[in-house]
């Protein structure tokens, strides 16, 4: 039984669940960004050269063969055109997480930038400080 109350304890922690809700995000996240690269970005892109569809780009190594149907022989293809799109992709998806992270950077030196009270002693020396002087 010690394992299982050691495994949850590890499970129930912050930063796991943390972590866990992070996964899940960006793996939609990364469906939003797929789709926005896919449909709305590459088409302009690909009418703009000419109207290339980037997706379908390859390099064929060896064309697929069907005139035997009993030995049928797959196209072994380099589809460049696949990875222009997954660059693409990792750009926006990295510039994203650029932008979080500076906006998380900013929230947190404002916090650290106010400055803390002074300890009451201090205000009662400078208080007492400021009446010598008069």
């Amino acid at each position: 039984m010690g394992i299982l109350k050691e495994f949850k304890t590890f499970a129930m922690r912050g930063n796991v669940l943390d972590l866990a809700v992070g996964v899940v995000i960006g793996a939609a996240f990364g469906k939003i960004v797929t789709s926005l690269v896919d449909q709305i970005i590459m088409p302009p892109i690909g009418l703009l050269t000419g109207g290339i569809d980037f997706s379908q780009l390859k390099w064929v190594l060896k064309p697929a063969d069907d005139t035997d149907p009993a030995h049928k022989v797959a196209e072994v293809a380099i589809q460049y055109g696949a990875f222009i799109n997954t660059i693409i992709q990792f750009l926006i998806i990295a510039f994203a997480i650029f932008l979080v992270v500076k906006l998380i950077n900013k929230l947190v030196r404002k916090e650290e930038a106010a400055p803390a009270a002074p300890p009451a002693d201090v205000v009662l020396l400078t208080e007492i400080r400021d009446l010598l002087k008069k």
